[in-house]
């Protein structure tokens, strides 16, 4: 193996393990600035080390394609371990002021900060910066006329949520009082 082959591998597992998607040989070979043909003998290269078919031993991470991609992925027999490892770990939970805002988002989007600001009767400014910085939340697009920018969910929210889409939310109008409570006996409602 030459210096080069080495200093590629290299290259190519750093773009691996920040990868949370698979990516494809020409990707790689366009992020690792190398020809395809190369890219590919050393993502065989690399697999064939992780599972322990050169001079070392069986990694606890795997090398796959899968999805037209490259990514690397935890050994299936030691994903009960990562599990009970990230089981085990403190999730970081949303405040009530972000629970409430990213509903008025999923629920009316695509809408802007100050109609979400407008709902909540609140400065949602710095709970959005937290939602965005989730990635529960993206700017869709400026509203052309006054610039305000518009938001709407991501596909890490549905995938939180266990959704496929947005309409598989339930519908919200069962969960609203129709604001009928208190005017029995006024002329007119019952």
């Amino acid at each position: 193996m030459t210096a080069d082959d080495t200093d590629l591998r290299r290259r190519l597992e750093a773009m691996l393990i920040v990868a949370d998607e698979p990516l494809s040989v020409v990707n790689l070979a366009t992020a690792v600035g190398s020809p395809v043909r190369p890219v590919r003998a050393a993502l065989a290269a690399l697999k064939a080390d992780y599972d322990g078919e050169a001079e070392g031993p069986q990694r606890g991470f795997e090398l796959r394609e899968v999805a037209s991609g490259w990514r690397i992925y935890v050994r299936e027999e030691l994903d009960p371990v990562v599990t009970e490892f990230i089981g085990s770990q403190a999730p970081a939970r949303l405040s009530q002021a972000a629970l409430e805002t990213l509903a008025v988002i999923a629920y009316k989007q695509p809408v802007t900060r100050s109609q979400v600001a407008q709902i909540r009767a609140v400065n949602v400014d710095s709970v959005v910066r937290t939602l965005l910085g989730r990635g529960l939340i993206t700017e869709l697009h400026a509203d052309p006329e006054t610039g305000a920018m518009h938001y709407g969910t991501t596909d890490l929210l549905l995938e939180k949520l266990g959704i496929n889409s947005i309409d598989e939310l339930p519908p919200i109008s069962p969960l609203l009082d129709d604001g009928s409570d208190g005017f029995e006996g006024i002329d007119g409602i019952s």
